[in-house]
């Protein structure tokens, strides 16, 4: 069952796509940290259920302002491009908004499932292939990101912006062990649960979550 009715699809598509080209290539927006911010904000949530105000009712430009708004509070916003090359930036949102309807998760269960938009973007040259070839290798990222706790526990840290050396300070794990967790040499879900509870405890996360 898709996420919502597919005569929305083309604009929804359409509207990511711009929405990260725009916050990325004019305001300057690191891609992952405006996608957690269009998670966070709420305006995920109606988007990814096929909300018609925010699908289709909605430029991407102004999609990304309603982003900035609520997460930002009132400023001032640039002025979009004029440009009509259609960016990495624009098939990363446009391919995001494609799987996120087809598979019907939400696009905070992507991101936490492996699929963030800095990792879509390296599949690039896909740009020019059928979309389902796409959703084959997006399949494959979650399959392996799923199946390794390292992958998870690099995922969570990357989205707090801490550094293996900060959740060491936070969790009061080692340094090394960090990396030996994230590196796979160790195994996470074989680790103390104290080891495990900690690392969620920085994190603000489910233990499950690492497992």
């Amino acid at each position: 069952m898709n996420a919502y009715n597919e005569t929305y699809l083309d604009d929804a598509m359409c509207n990511l796509g711009e929405m990260l080209d725009y916050a990325v290539n004019v305001c300057g927006q690191d891609i992952d940290i405006f996608f957690r911010y269009f998670i966070s904000s709420g305006v995920a949530t109606q988007f990814g259920k096929g909300n018609p105000k925010y699908v289709a009712g909605m430029s991407g430009v102004e999609l990304a302002w309603d982003v900035m708004r609520k997460v930002m509070g009132d400023c001032e916003y640039k002025e979009p491009s004029d440009s009509v090359e259609r960016s990495k930036e624009y098939w990363t949102g446009w391919v995001l908004a494609y799987y996120q309807w087809f598979r019907n998760f939400g696009f905070s269960e992507l991101y936490d499932r492996g699929l963030t938009p800095s990792r879509v973007s390296c599949d690039y040259i896909l740009h020019e292939a059928d979309v389902s070839k796409f959703v084959d290798t997006a399949d494959v990222i979650i399959e392996y990101q799923q199946s390794n706790p390292g992958e998870r526990l690099k995922r969570m840290r990357a989205y707090w912006n801490y550094t293996q050396k900060e959740l060491s300070e936070k969790s009061g794990v080692s340094l090394r062990m960090i990396q030996l967790y994230e590196q796979g040499q160790n195994d996470l879900s074989k680790a103390q649960a104290g080891v495990v509870l900690a690392l969620s405890q920085a994190l603000d996360c489910k233990v499950e979550d690492l497992l």
